[in-house]
C-alpha cells in the first residue's frame, strides 16, 4: 500500500508502511506514558464533568433549593430587566414578585423560588451586574432587593 506524506517544503513523498507503524507505536507510548502528566489520557468522566472555569455565583441558595421543582414555562412569564436608564427597577421587581407568587412549590419557600428565578429575569447590563457581585454575598431575597 502506497502512503504519501507532505514534507515541510510542501513536497509529496512516499512513506513506507514500516515508518507508519513506528510512528503509531511512538504515539501510543506517548499517550500512555504515566510519567508525563501533560499527555494524560482523559476519561469519559473527565469529558462529561469539565473543570469549572467560571466564577461562583453571588447567590448562595438555601438548603431546600435542591428540591426546587423547576418548570421552564415559568421563565416565559418573567419580565426582563436590561439595566437601561429608561427602565423602572421597582416596577420590574413588583412584576417579578407577582409572577413568583403565582408559582406554588410545596418543597421550598418563596425565598428560594425568588432567588432561583431572579437571574432569568435579567439581561445585558443587569445580568453583568449580578455576575460581578461578590460570590456568596446574597443568601436571602431581602439582600437581593
Amino acid at each position: 500500500m502506497r502512503v504519501w506524506s507532505c514534507t515541510l517544503s510542501d513536497r509529496l513523498c512516499r512513506v513506507s508502511s514500516s515508518f507508519l507503524e513506528n510512528m503509531a507505536e511512538e504515539d501510543n507510548q506517548s499517550l500512555h506514558n504515566e510519567n508525563n502528566e501533560n499527555n494524560r489520557v482523559r476519561t469519559l468522566r473527565d469529558h462529561m464533568n469539565p473543570t469549572r472555569t467560571s466564577a461562583p455565583s453571588c447567590i448562595l441558595f438555601p438548603l431546600d433549593a435542591s428540591q426546587f421543582n423547576f418548570k421552564p414555562n415559568i421563565i416565559q412569564l418573567l419580565s426582563y430587566f436590561h439595566g437601561l436608564d429608561l427602565e423602572n427597577l421597582y416596577l420590574h421587581l413588583r412584576e417579578f414578585k407577582e409572577v413568583c407568587n403565582t408559582y406554588n412549590d410545596s418543597n421550598c419557600t418563596m425565598n428560594t423560588i425568588r432567588l432561583k428565578l431572579f437571574p432569568f429575569s435579567l439581561k445585558d447590563k443587569a445580568k453583568t451586574w449580578l455576575q460581578n457581585l461578590r460570590p456568596g454575598s446574597i443568601r436571602v431575597w431581602d439582600e437581593m432587593q
